[in-house]
């Protein structure tokens, strides 16, 4: 869920980034989310994911339905194989989500970690 702030910028809530937070408090979760981010919009098949991270289809399954309900993945049908791919809309909602308050005001708190986001290997 989502609520609008002033001047119209969707915020995430509380429960929503719970669920989000949660989701990626899983080990093999968070290696299926960052592999899928690295993977990019056009994704990767269920089995590439599974032989990738080393999981088992029905665990895969579990994991992959509980990050595409806290909104960090997407899953879209190609012929007769799924692709999952990084829900790059609901990252950057979380990202925003944690960073929001992190100023309280002083810039210098948060510059190190825009230097880190620009210093990243996907975004030189």
């Amino acid at each position: 869920m989502r609520s609008e702030a002033a001047g119209g910028v969707l915020l995430m809530q509380i429960p929503t980034a719970v669920d989000a937070l949660s989701a990626l408090a899983h080990a093999s979760r968070l290696a299926v989310f960052r592999l899928l981010v690295r993977a990019g919009p056009d994704g990767l098949r269920a089995g590439d994911i599974a032989r990738e991270v080393g999981a088992l289809p029905n665990t895969l399954s579990t994991h992959l339905a509980i990050l595409a309900h806290a909104g960090l993945i997407r899953s879209r049908r190609d012929g007769r194989a799924i692709l999952y791919s990084a829900d790059y809309d609901g990252m950057r909602d979380l990202l925003g989500f944690l960073m929001d308050d992190c100023c309280a005001g002083r810039p210098e708190i948060c510059a190190p970690l825009a230097e880190l986001a620009q210093g990243a290997k996907c975004c030189p």
